[in-house]
């Protein structure tokens, strides 16, 4: 097997990394410092995403949106928010963040069309939002009894599985705001 990018950093660790759907880059995000995006098929970094003020930065995924393009999205800590953090994947410039939850957010997805974002929390919550304008479509308080540690859409975007550091996993239609899920 070939490497094809190292990442000579060995003072921080990796906390989250996202191919695109196209496989033409690599983000990485790390303990500290800016995430890097690579060109896959030059192996060269090709953007330092810059944290702003107080920010620590979690996961990390790309997105296709309606007109093929891509979108890069970050989730991110700032003092007591848990944020997102969208960024153009033409010039790696932020286009958009907002504060979306008091928790730190512990489990990230991002819909296979592309529609939908879900955020789950420390505090055992689940959020899906619009990714335009990170809106919550629905929220489930206390979805777990602990921290949320995975989250997967189904491949037509109307559930969302979770699980949970307590041992329990749960189903949740995206259809309906006054879904209530199912625990498994």
């Amino acid at each position: 097997m070939e490497t094809v990018i190292e990442e000579p950093d060995a003072k921080t660790s990796v906390k989250d990394l996202s191919f695109s759907s196209d496989e033409m880059f690599l983000v990485v995000n790390r303990s500290s410092g800016p995430s890097r995006v690579w060109d896959l098929k030059s192996s060269e970094a090709v953007a330092n995403l810059p944290r702003e003020q107080g920010e620590i930065f979690g996961f990390c995924r790309f997105s296709t949106k309606s007109d093929n393009s891509q979108i890069l999205f970050v989730t991110a800590m700032q003092g007591d928010y848990g944020k997102i953090i969208s960024w153009n994947t033409t010039s790696w410039t932020r286009i958009g963040s907002k504060k979306v939850t008091r928790d730190a957010i512990s489990a990230f997805s991002v819909s296979p069309d592309g529609t939908l974002l879900a955020i789950g929390t420390i505090e055992g919550s689940i959020s899906v939002l619009g990714p335009r304008d990170m809106r919550v479509v629905l929220t489930v308080k206390k979805a777990h009894l602990g921290i949320v540690t995975t989250l997967a859409f189904s491949q037509d975007s109307r559930a969302l599985l979770s699980t949970s550091f307590d041992s329990t996993t749960r189903v949740t239609s995206t259809e309906s705001p006054k879904s209530d899920g199912m625990l498994v």
